[in-house]
């Protein structure tokens, strides 16, 4: 018997439900309703390994394609630039573009707090379901969404079209917003960011919202929503959920030289570099050191800066933990002086932080309060 593809949708529903969403009926009607299997294309990545491999609608199946499609998975649909589509052999590298399991989707809809009658700027148009689901919700006439790639931008056009919706659709980048169309009552990002680009902000109304997630090149996130106050101030709490998303293009670490370790000076490290395995004192190293990729982890912590080749890295000796820093920055030690004062505030979880972006523009996380422990942002 064939798959009823408003079951499954139903069922998905449900088992998002069941994690504490769709408390609103309104996004419930919209999960229910919008197709996700129309926005995967013919093709989709699963992992396989330390590869990424193809998978066929045409070879697996109808039915098998319908389920895959409705499960609360996050599906990678294009690797290094290029999609499911046009890929002939299980492929490595970095995930350039997928459709975000449908909890997450919701999940940001709800932090946003969006309603009928609001209208609202997408960033990051991917796939086009979470345009959709936006669309069902709130009219296509109140949506706008921006995408940055191209091709990407063209698929999810065709499909939206197909599935029945025409909201407004941008190919540009989405860190500048789209003036056209504004204001809005609320800027969504389904694309994380490094710092809160000017261009949201401008583009809201008086109490407007931004949803997004801050992340960096240590890979460490927040979700957090911030709204406009009269002054010109934008502000709000993380909540404290582990959410991630790919960084917004632009916002991309640059392609750096092959890693050769430095010894540099050497001392003990102040704190054990397992620590920036827990997620907030990842996401305050983040903070600390924010034009650094990290590249290794747990007793091994690689930084290097991608401004200026500073390194640091640790390794655990019979004495203990020591570091290494090379170059004119010392990245341990502005993470350890970070994450000190993190411990001092008594190591709260991140929905404790929170950010504020100041009107000439400045931005910081806080602890606790605005007026706690900060950690300012670089533009």
């Amino acid at each position: 018997m064939t798959a009823d593809p408003q079951a499954l949708r139903r069922a998905l529903a449900d088992q998002i439900a069941a994690q504490g969403s769709l408390t609103d009926p309104a996004w419930r009607s919209a999960v229910e309703a919008v197709p996700r299997e129309a926005f995967l294309g013919p093709a989709l990545y699963r992992p396989n390994g330390s590869t990424w491999e193809p998978v066929r609608r045409a070879e697996v199946g109808e039915e098998e394609w319908l389920r895959l499609a409705n499960t609360n998975s996050t599906w990678v649909t294009q690797v290094e630039g290029l999609h499911a589509t046009d890929a002939t052999a299980p492929l490595s590298g970095a995930p350039t573009s997928s459709s975000t399991l449908p909890s997450l989707v919701v999940r940001m809809l709800e932090v946003a707090g969006v309603r009928e009658g609001d209208r609202v700027l997408e960033i990051g148009t991917g796939t086009g379901y979470s345009t959709a689901v936006l669309c069902h919700r709130l009219g296509e006439a109140n949506v706008t969404s921006v995408e940055y790639d191209p091709a990407l931008a063209a698929l999810a056009a065709e499909r939206l079209r197909a599935a029945g919706y025409a909201p407004t659709l941008v190919v540009g980048d989405g860190l500048k917003g789209h003036k056209e169309g504004a204001e809005y009552d609320a800027v969504i990002a389904t694309c994380a960011v490094r710092h809160i680009p000017p261009s949201w902000l401008f583009q809201l109304k008086d109490s407007g919202s931004i949803t997004t997630t801050l992340s960096g090149w240590m890979l460490a996130s927040g979700l957090v929503r911030l709204t406009l106050a009269d002054d010109g101030t934008a502000s709000g709490r993380f909540t404290g959920e582990h959410v991630s998303y790919m960084l917004a293009r632009p916002h991309e670490r640059p392609p750096g030289p092959d890693l050769f370790r430095h010894h540099g000076t050497i001392r003990p490290t102040c704190i054990d570099p397992a620590l920036l395995q827990d997620w907030t004192a990842a996401f305050v190293a983040q903070l600390a050191a924010p034009s650094s990729e990290r590249m290794a982890s747990g007793d091994s912590v690689i930084l290097r800066d991608t401004a200026t080749g500073s390194q640091a890295w640790t390794e655990h000796t019979a004495a203990g933990h020591v570091v290494h820093q090379h170059g004119p920055l010392r990245l341990w030690d502005q993470v350890e002086d970070a994450v000190t004062v993190w411990q001092a505030a008594g190591a709260p979880d991140q929905s404790d932080f929170g950010l504020t972006v100041a009107p000439d523009l400045t931005q910081a996380v806080w602890i606790g309060n605005p007026d706690g422990p900060n950690l300012p942002i670089p533009a």
